[in-house]
C-alpha cells in the first residue's frame, strides 16, 4: 500500500474518531433534568395537577418511556393552538431538538451522568405569584368532588363585598386542592341571578358545564386559570371592571378521581392602583341573529351521524386593538380557525386550534395589539363531529344537538378581548415572542434586573429601565447616600413580566450623589452612583 492512501487511512480513522468523541451522550444532568424542570415540574410535583410528580432523576426515569411517547406525539406539554398559524403569551412546548433529545435518551437506558452538571430544581412559588392581593375571596365551603372517575363543572358564587366600582389588574385562582383543580373560568354577575341558582342547587354552587347559566356573566368574562400558566397582569393603562355590590363567579372544572376529594380554594383580585385608560371589552361571536354584526351559516343544528363546520363571520364596527382571544366548544368540538380579513384584502391570523380538546382551553394572550379596522370581517370556523367515530360523543347512538348549556348540548363561543384602537397599537409589543422554553421558565425564576439610569451626570431627568422576571408590584426610589429617600416613582403598583421604562424628574433635588433603588418581592436591586448636578 502507498505511503499516500496509509496516511489517508489514517486521517480518517482519526477524523471519525474525533467525531464519535465530540458528540456527548445526553444524559439526566447534562440535558433532561432542564428539559424537565423548566416544562413539566410546575404541574408535575406534589400538590398540582400532574398524575405523577417529575421532579428528580428517580421519578424521570420511571416515567421515561410514557414521556417519550407523549412528547413524541407533541400531546405534553399541552399547548391546542398552531404555533404556526400565531403565537401568544406563554406558550409552551419542546422543540424539535429537545423531543429529539428525550428520545435518545430513553432508547439509550436513560442514564443519569454527571450529578455535578444536573441543576437545581426550580423553587416554585406557593403563595400569590404576583404580589399582595388586594381582595382576597375564598369558597365559603368546602366542596367535595365525588370519587366516581367523573369530570365536573362546577359554578361557585363569591359575594365581593364591594361599595365601590373597582379597575381589576389580575385574578390569581389559588386552588385548595391543586390534585383535582384542571382549569377554571371567572366572571361577575350583578343581577342576583346565580346566588338563585346556587339556592336551587342542594349541593354548594350550581351545575356549571359549558359556561355560568346566566346571559350576563357571558360577556363579562376575566383571564381564568390553568396550571402552568401565570396569571395575566393588564398592561399599564388597561383594566377591566368589577362592579360595586357584584358576585364574582367561579367555572371550576374539576378532574374526574377515583376517591372522593374536596377543595375550598381562593381567588386573589388585585386592583390598578393608576387610572385605567382603557377599558377591555369583549366582542362575543355567538350562532344567534341577534348578536348585533354577526353573519353565520345557521342554524346551529347537527344532525346525528354528522360531521359539520359552521362559519362565522363578524363585521368589525370601529377600530380596535385585539388582546386575547377565547375559543370554545364542548366535546363534539373538533376544530377552530380564526382569522381577520382587512379591509384591504389582507389577513391577520388570531388562532387556529386542530385538534380541539375540552380539557385543555384557556384564554389565549397575544404578545402585541392585533389591530382591525371598522369594516375589517373576522371569520371564525369551527367543525364538530356527531358520529360513531368521535369517542367524546356524549350520546350513544349519536342524537340531534343545538347550542346550549347541557353536557348533551353543543356551543359555537368565542370571546374576543379588545380596546378601542389607539394612533400606535400596531407598535406596542407585551411580551416578546420568543418560545424557547429555557428562555421562558428560567426567566420565570431569575432576579429582576435594573439597568444604570442616564445621563449621568443629569440636572432635569433620569432614564431608568428595568426589566421582571414575573409579574410583580414593585416601586422605585432616588435615595441619597444617607438613605434618605427624595423621590419615588411607580409606588407598589403592578407591573407585568418584561421590559419597563421610566424618566423620573429630579430637576428639584438638591445636587449630589444619588442611587437609583428597585424594590419588590424579590428584594432590592440598586444601581451605581449618580451625580446630580
Amino acid at each position: 500500500m502507498k505511503l499516500s492512501s496509509i496516511l489517508c487511512t489514517f486521517f480518517l480513522v482519526l477524523l471519525s474518531s474525533s467525531f464519535a468523541f465530540s458528540q456527548e451522550e445526553v444524559t439526566y444532568s447534562n440535558t433532561i433534568a432542564e428539559i424537565i424542570y423548566t416544562n413539566c415540574t410546575s404541574c408535575h410535583r406534589a400538590g398540582e395537577i400532574g398524575p405523577m410528580p417529575l421532579t428528580n432523576y428517580d421519578e424521570v426515569k420511571a416515567w421515561g418511556t410514557m414521556i417519550q411517547y407523549v412528547t413524541e406525539q407533541n400531546y405534553m406539554p399541552p399547548w391546542p393552538p398552531n404555533k404556526e398559524y400565531s403565537h401568544f403569551i406563554g406558550e409552551r412546548g419542546l422543540s424539535q431538538d429537545q423531543i429529539a433529545s428525550i428520545a435518545d435518551w430513553v432508547d439509550n437506558a436513560m442514564p443519569r451522568g454527571n450529578i455535578i452538571e444536573e441543576p437545581e430544581l426550580p423553587v416554585f412559588p406557593s403563595g400569590s405569584q404576583i404580589g399582595d392581593p388586594d381582595l382576597v375571596l375564598t369558597m365559603e365551603e368546602a366542596f367535595v368532588q365525588e370519587g366516581n372517575n367523573t369530570d365536573n363543572y362546577r359554578v361557585f358564587v363569591l359575594p365581593t363585598g364591594l361599595t365601590e366600582d373597582k379597575q381589576v389588574a389580575a385574578i390569581e385562582l389559588r386552588p385548595g386542592n391543586p390534585k383535582i383543580v384542571h382549569h377554571a373560568l371567572f366572571s361577575y354577575d350583578t343581577s342576583g341571578e346565580a346566588q338563585t341558582l346556587d339556592a336551587q342547587d342542594p349541593d354548594y354552587g350550581y351545575d356549571g358545564f359549558g359556561g355560568f347559566g346566566i346571559d350576563e356573566s357571558l360577556f363579562n368574562q376575566y383571564p381564568g386559570y390553568v396550571p402552568g400558566q401565570k396569571p395575566y397582569i393588564y398592561p399599564d393603562g388597561l383594566g377591566k371592571l368589577l362592579p360595586a355590590e357584584s358576585d364574582l363567579l367561579i367555572q371550576m372544572h374539576y378532574a374526574p378521581i377515583p376517591v372522593a376529594e374536596t377543595d375550598q380554594s381562593s381567588v386573589n383580585i388585585f386592583f390598578k392602583d393608576e387610572a385605567v385608560e382603557r377599558q377591555v371589552r369583549e366582542f362575543i361571536m355567538l350562532p344567534f341573529e341577534f348578536t348585533a354584526g354577526m353573519e353565520f351559516d345557521g342554524p346551529f343544528i347537527i344532525q346525528a351521524n354528522q360531521v359539520k363546520s359552521f362559519h362565522g363571520r363578524y363585521t368589525v364596527p370601529t377600530d380596535v386593538s385585539i388582546l386575547a382571544i377565547s375559543p370554545h366548544m364542548h366535546l363534539l368540538g373538533q376544530k377552530w380557525e380564526v382569522y381577520i380579513e382587512h379591509t384591504d384584502g389582507s389577513t391577520s391570523n388570531l388562532i387556529e386550534i386542530p385538534e380541539w380538546d375540552f380539557n385543555w382551553q384557556g384564554t389565549y394572550n397575544f404578545p402585541k395589539y392585533i389591530v382591525a379596522e371598522a369594516g375589517s370581517v373576522v371569520h371564525a370556523i369551527a367543525t364538530y363531529d356527531n358520529t360513531v367515530d368521535n369517542p367524546l360523543n356524549p350520546n350513544n347512538p349519536p342524537q340531534f344537538v343545538t347550542w346550549g348549556e347541557k353536557t348533551t348540548d353543543e356551543m359555537y363561543y368565542l370571546p374576543i378581548s379588545y380596546v378601542f384602537y389607539n394612533q400606535g397599537d400596531e407598535d406596542v409589543v407585551f411580551e416578546n415572542t420568543t418560545t424557547s422554553a429555557q428562555e421562558t421558565a428560567y426567566l420565570d425564576i431569575g432576579e429582576n434586573r435594573l439597568l444604570d439610569p442616564f445621563p449621568n451626570p443629569s440636572s432635569e431627568s433620569l432614564n431608568i429601565h428595568f426589566t421582571l422576571a414575573v409579574g410583580q408590584r414593585v416601586k422605585v426610589d432616588l435615595i441619597d447616600l444617607e438613605g434618605r429617600t427624595v423621590n419615588t416613582l411607580c409606588d407598589n403598583k403592578i407591573h407585568q413580566r418584561g421590559r419597563h421604562e421610566y424618566q423620573m424628574d429630579i430637576s428639584n433635588v438638591m445636587p449630589g450623589n444619588y442611587v437609583v433603588t428597585l424594590t419588590s418581592d424579590r428584594g432590592v436591586a440598586q444601581s451605581k452612583q449618580i451625580t446630580i448636578q
